[in-house]
């Protein structure tokens, strides 16, 4: 209960708050180092998980390389970088010290749920929707842009969020190369036995996760297409199971491909 309150008092002290070495100033820097690994594998790894899945091809690939990306811990390759004299090891602007290494290290880490999910989310729109687009005269691109991807977002968002979370609450062991974030007050609380600081450091970032998991979750509930989440199968009037329908904003889209 010492630790705890000793906690409490560190983060109810202003003074620990403020300054270029305060909670909200290594918070800040912690939020700009997730965004910006969330950004680079988004960049990187969404393209190229939308074309595989829209070709229906590359599947051993796209899941292999993305458990591979989930076996190595980040603090390794993190460690290999630094110790390797990776580009970026010295100064990176707001990033600090390893601030490209651990950049690099923390997008690679994004890359597996993003990776997975789009793949699959794409990979997995129903035959029949895909048929019908095809039936109305629709262009790869038009129906990847009209009806697979409107379809896919939600698992796509879902996957974005499972890599936003795990991006963040892995961004404190950039402090170990004296990177930016959290992790300073965290490593530096227990290398002084001042536990206090270490535990309400671990606290602000679980409370940071949680708010951001909301936020995430907020995201993919506004990309879910309507129609999407009840039933997949509708009845007709006898009450006998009929063929699963296109969510109205997808039948719409279709419809107005189908018109050009």
């Amino acid at each position: 209960m010492n630790v705890l309150s000793d906690a409490w008092t560190y983060l109810t002290t202003s003074a620990n708050w403020s300054g270029d070495q305060g909670m909200l100033h290594l918070l800040l820097q912690q939020l700009l180092l997730t965004a910006t690994a969330l950004a680079i594998a988004l960049l990187v790894g969404l393209p190229i998980a939308l074309w595989l899945g829209h070709l229906g091809r590359g599947g051993f690939l796209a899941i292999n390389v993305s458990n591979i990306g989930r076996a190595i811990p980040t603090f390794a390759l993190l460690a290999i970088f630094v110790t390797a004299d990776f580009p970026g090891t010295g100064e990176f602007g707001p990033y600090g010290r390893a601030g490209l290494a651990t950049l690099f290290a923390l997008a690679l880490f994004a890359l597996p749920p993003l990776i997975t999910n789009a793949y699959v989310a794409v990979l997995e729109v129903p035959a029949e929707i895909k048929q019908a687009a095809d039936g109305m005269g629709m262009t790869g691109f038009q129906k990847f842009w009209r009806v697979e991807l409107p379809l896919a977002l939600p698992l796509i968002m879902s996957g974005a969020r499972l890599a936003l979370v795990q991006v963040w609450a892995t961004a404190t062991i950039a402090a170990l190369v004296a990177g930016p974030g959290l992790g300073r007050v965290i490593t530096d609380g227990f290398f002084r036995t001042n536990y206090g600081k270490g535990i309400a450091g671990a606290i602000v970032v679980g409370l940071v996760a949680l708010m951001l998991e909301l936020l995430a979750a907020g995201g993919q509930r506004l990309a879910t297409p309507a129609g999407i989440g009840g039933s997949s199968s509708k009845r007709d009037p006898k009450g006998e199971p009929g063929m699963s329908a296109a969510p109205p904003t997808v039948a719409a889209s279709a419809g107005a491909a189908g018109t050009q």
